[in-house]
Order: C-alpha cells, then sequence, then structure tokens
C-alpha cells in the first residue's frame, strides 16, 4: 500500500493540471462567445494580440498650438507626450509607440484600429478649469414677444461697453457683466461650431455650454486650473448611487479652493443664485456647475453629474495623468504597415522551431526514452502558455511584440535546464546504488531546491528590467519572467507526478538500456552503500566497455567514497593475505 500512495498523488496532482487547463480555456472562452468590446467585437479571441511592429496599426500626428502661435517648448512637448502615453496605457492598448517630432508634433502609433474613445482620450487637451457662475439660463438664442412671435437675439453692437466699470473684486462679482458681454450672452448659439470655448483667455469671463447643449453658462475668469489637481478617482455616490469623480488637491489647490467655496457658500446663504455656484469647465465644456452646500478646506471636491461608469472612469483618467501643457489638433491620422510584418515573425517562429528541435534531439540522444518527458513537459507549457497570452489580450491589452517573441525562444532553453537538473539529480541517486523509484523521490528533493533558485534569479532579473528598461524591451521581460513562472508549476504539477509513474512501469522501472535509466549504462558506484561495485575485465569483448563503466565510476567517486573504496580494497587484500600466510 505504501508504495501506491505516491501514485495516487501523482494522477491526483495531473488531475489538477488538467483542471487548471480546463479553466483557463473557460475563461478566454467566456471572452470569444459571451462578453464584447467597445465596438461590439468580440472581447478575446483564440489568437494572441500583435504589437505594432509585428501588426501595425494606427498613427496619429498631434501639433502643439500655443497662444502666441510660437513653437513649444522641448519641456513641454515631453510633458506632454508622457501624459499621452499615461492615458493610452490607462485606456488598455499595450505596445503603444509615442514620441515627438519636428519640435511641435506628437506621433502618436496604436496597435491595430484605434477606437474613438482611445481618440479622444489621446486628442483631449483636459485643461480643466474652475470658474464661477455668473449667469445661466437655457440654451435659446431668441425670445418670445407679446405677440407670441419669437424673435432672434440681436447681435451684439460693437459700440456696447466692453470695459467692467467698477473693477471686480472677485470672480463672482457682478462687475464682469459688461453690456456687450450680456447681449453676446442671450446671442450665444451652443449648436454652432464656431462657438469654440476651449481657448478663451483665463483672466476674462467665459459663456460655455454644457454637453449636452442645453444650457448655457456665463462664468467669471478662471480661479484654479487642473494643476492644482493631485489625484482623481471614479466611484459612486454612497447616498444617490450616481457616479462621480472625486479630486484631491494638492497644497496650494486646497487653500485656493477653500477660499473659492467659503465665498461660493455665503452667498448661498445670501440667497445668490446662481453665483452659489462653481463650474468645472472641461476644454470649454462645463461638465458640472454644482452649488457649493458647504466651505470645502480639506482639498477633497467632488465633480457629480449625468456620469456613466465609462464617462466618470475616462474623466478621472484624463484628469490623474495631469491637464496637457498645451492643446492639440490631429494634423494626420493614417493605418500603417507592421515596421517588422509577417517576414519577421515568420523568422522568429522559425527560429523557435529550430531551437526545439535541437533540444528534443539533444535530450533523446543524452537520455534516451527519458528525453520524452522533456519534449512532454515543454510541449504542455507552451499550451499554458499560448492561452495566458490571450486571456492576458484580453484583459490586460497585453500585445505580442518580437522582443516578447525572443522572450518565448529563450525560456525554451531555462525550461529544458530545469528537468535535466532533475534527471542528473536521478542518474546520480541511481548511481549510488538506489531503486528506479526511490532515485526518483530523492532526486527530487535535490533538485528542486536548486531550481527554485536559480527561477527566483530569473525571475527577479526579468522583473529588474521590466522596470528599469525601456518600453521595446519590455515585452521581452515580461514573457521571460511568465514562462519562467510556468516553468517551475510545469515542474511541479507534471514532470515530477509523470516521472513518479513511469519509474513504476516495466520499461523504466526496469532500467531497459534505452530507457535513460539503466544503472549500469550510468555506472553505478555501489552494489548498496557499503559494498563498492568493482567492474570485471573478464572477457575482451567486453574490456572497452567494462573500462568505459569503470571510467564513469571514478569520475563520479568523490574524495570520501575514493578514500572508502580504498580502505575497502586494502581490507580486502590484508585479509586476502591472512588467509593466504594461515
Amino acid at each position: 500500500m505504501a508504495s501506491s500512495s505516491p501514485v495516487r498523488h501523482a494522477w491526483r496532482v495531473l488531475l489538477g493540471l488538467l483542471l487548471v487547463t480546463g479553466v483557463l480555456f473557460g475563461i478566454n472562452s467566456l471572452g470569444v462567445y459571451v462578453f464584447t468590446d467597445s465596438n461590439g467585437d468580440p472581447a478575446s479571441s483564440w489568437a494572441p494580440e500583435l504589437a505594432l511592429d509585428l501588426q501595425g496599426g494606427t498613427q496619429i500626428v498631434l501639433s502643439a498650438e500655443t497662444e502666441d502661435g510660437a513653437d513649444p517648448s522641448a519641456e513641454q512637448l515631453d510633458q506632454a507626450a508622457a501624459i499621452i502615453r499615461q492615458r493610452v496605457d490607462a485606456s488598455g492598448v499595450a505596445e503603444a509607440d509615442i514620441t515627438t517630432e519636428g519640435g511641435r508634433n506628437i506621433v502618436v502609433q496604436i496597435p491595430g484600429p484605434a477606437d474613438q474613445q482611445t481618440r479622444e482620450r489621446i486628442q483631449s487637451s483636459a485643461q480643466l478649469e474652475f470658474r464661477a457662475v455668473l449667469a445661466t439660463t437655457g440654451a435659446a438664442t431668441e425670445f418670445t414677444g407679446e405677440d407670441g412671435i419669437a424673435t432672434p437675439y440681436p447681435s451684439p453692437d460693437p459700440t456696447l461697453e466692453s470695459t467692467p466699470t467698477p473693477a471686480p473684486t472677485d470672480g463672482s462679482d457682478l462687475s464682469w457683466v459688461t453690456p456687450k458681454l450680456q447681449a453676446e450672452f442671450l446671442a450665444y448659439d451652443c449648436s454652432d461650431p464656431a462657438n469654440d470655448a476651449s481657448n478663451a483667455p483665463k483672466d476674462q469671463p467665459l459663456i460655455a455650454c454644457d454637453p449636452s447643449g442645453q444650457t448655457k453658462y456665463l462664468l467669471g475668469p478662471t480661479e484654479l486650473t487642473g494643476t492644482a489637481i493631485e489625484d482623481a478617482t471614479s466611484g459612486r455616490d454612497p447616498k444617490s448611487g450616481a457616479w462621480l469623480v472625486q479630486l484631491t488637491m494638492n497644497g496650494d489647490g486646497a487653500d485656493a479652493f477653500g477660499k473659492v467655496s467659503t465665498r461660493l457658500n455665503q452667498n448661498r446663504i445670501d440667497g445668490l443664485a446662481p453665483r452659489d455656484q462653481f463650474a468645472f469647465v472641461l476644454d470649454g465644456s462645463v461638465i458640472s456647475a454644482p452649488r457649493m452646500n458647504g466651505v470645502i478646506l480639506d482639498g477633497r471636491p467632488s465633480i457629480s453629474g449625468s456620469f456613466t461608469q465609462e464617462s466618470a472612469t475616462t474623466l478621472a483618467d484624463q484628469l490623474k495623468f495631469g491637464a496637457l501643457p498645451l492643446s492639440f489638433t490631429v494634423q494626420s491620422s493614417d493605418t500603417i504597415s507592421a515596421t517588422l510584418g509577417t517576414q519577421q515573425l515568420q523568422i522568429g517562429l522559425i527560429a523557435g522551431l529550430i531551437g526545439l528541435a535541437l533540444v528534443a534531439i539533444y535530450s533523446l540522444i543524452v537520455y534516451r526514452a527519458l528525453g520524452s518527458v522533456i519534449i512532454a513537459s515543454i510541449a504542455v507549457m507552451a499550451i499554458l502558455t499560448y492561452i495566458i497570452i490571450c486571456i492576458l489580450a484580453w484583459r490586460i491589452g497585453f500585445r505580442l511584440s518580437l522582443a516578447g517573441v525572443a522572450g518565448l525562444i529563450v525560456s525554451i532553453g531555462f525550461t529544458a535546464d530545469s528537468f535535466i537538473v532533475y534527471f542528473e539529480r536521478i542518474r546520480d541517486e541511481l548511481r549510488d546504488g538506489k531503486s528506479i523509484t526511490a532515485a526518483v523521490e530523492d532526486g527530487w528533493g535535490r533538485a528542486k531546491r536548486t531550481i527554485y533558485i536559480s527561477k527566483s534569479i530569473n525571475i527577479l532579473a526579468a522583473l529588474v528590467l521590466y522596470i528599469l528598461a525601456d518600453a521595446t524591451v519590455k515585452g521581452f521581460a515580461f514573457t521571460l519572467g511568465l514562462t519562467t513562472l510556468i516553468d517551475v508549476f510545469i515542474f511541479v504539477i507534471f514532470t515530477h507526478p509523470v516521472m513518479q509513474l513511469l519509474a513504476r512501469t516495466r520499461f523504466f522501472g526496469g532500467g531497459h538500456k534505452l530507457s535513460g535509466l539503466d544503472p549500469e549504462a550510468l555506472g553505478a558506484v555501489y552494489r548498496s552503500r557499503s559494498a563498492y561495485r568493482e567492474v570485471a575485465t573478464a572477457t575482451v569483448g567486453r574490456g572497452a566497455k567494462n573500462a568505459r563503466s569503470r571510467g564513469e565510476a571514478d569520475r563520479r567517486q568523490t574524495i570520501a567514497e575514493r578514500k572508502r573504496a580504498e580502505a575497502l580494497s586494502k581490507d580486502r587484500s590484508t585479509t586476502a593475505g591472512s588467509e593466504g600466510d594461515a
């Protein structure tokens, strides 16, 4: 019964591997047949997503615009490129290439087609402004007289007074509303594309509309900008359950907002609506204009409005990664071909197959039938790696680049190395005179410590490379670390259980010459722990083979084993001499 316990354990472990594999395929099946993306396409597929260098994709060229028309500084352009990269990464697009060009352009290259939401994330400058509300009304541009006839508001007369008198004292002062500004506000058409308020001067009042175009606002000058924001997160209001964006401001922003909230709250107490409202203006559009219900001194205001989960998350991402120091227009948007293409991918795959074939040939030559265990282990690892990459493409947007393919190819050698260490430990135990079943168990105990240490170093190297290396190398580090983890998993849950089962078969357990576990061919040193095996040289025909076995045995002996063998030989010689004298 004792000998059957490892067998039952091995079958249970292999059954667990089968269940894990089934679960992984089931998870990816959900992405293929159940879930869809924002475009209505399947969220996952049965093929890994390819990166820009292998698949091609979309190239968007953004041209920077400054208020005075001058070229932006290199620092501004680099900062904008870094923010755009963060936005693209947050949208789930991996392996994007973002560079600056010509002193005022940013080139964004995205694998595959770019959906509208991703384009908006890239193009939007996300210039957030905090402005006090001076007046608000519907989006109408006409009024109905006593006769019931609708009459459009007249165009503002250029001669109307445009200078505030007296000088305004704060952002909520009605002195900002000059006769000319009042006429412009009444005639302002929210549906007119020409009325773009995204580049309005920050020190002047602003006329803007909400995103739906149903309400227009007359706002005071900018009192805070998006640079005051330290963090932004989306979530649900614990009371109403509505989606909102929670802001966390830095020290200066918290102080400034505390003063503004104090003023607006006093206007609320005095009944001066709508001057108790504070508008959050994003790129010239009023995304929310809540009333101030209290003094906020901790620098944690919330933006509420008609948000969905998606729109709240998108806005939080834009604000979290900061406002772009520049505004941009799309200069061009084109489909680009792969920079390396299918030919390089085929070359990489051929190189991988050649490496795999060489490993298989080497394993079969050196380990004979035992090499089939190495080949089977690599095959199982390939299946798990493939399906995990498909799942990661769905869940985190991972895309396989040529550098990632290189990481997969390199992992073949690392994987075979683990099995070689294990098999050599088993063969060492056989040379020590143990049975094959005992050698498998003891070799496992000795090999796993060595393998765990070596794989830990590999994972640490991949982690450091992923953190510190350029984006083009991250794919290599990621696949190298992933395959190393899978290698350890396969070693524990497949290779060792299979060896436990094979050791109890007639072919392997009996030490067949082609099994790779023949103690005689391995030059076993001991018949037992106390009996040294001497190689006979009785016949000429077997002289060469016995000499090789003797040499193998001598090479495998440790210093202690040699001393013990010499002592046993002397004892036998002394005993033989005494018997001869007698």
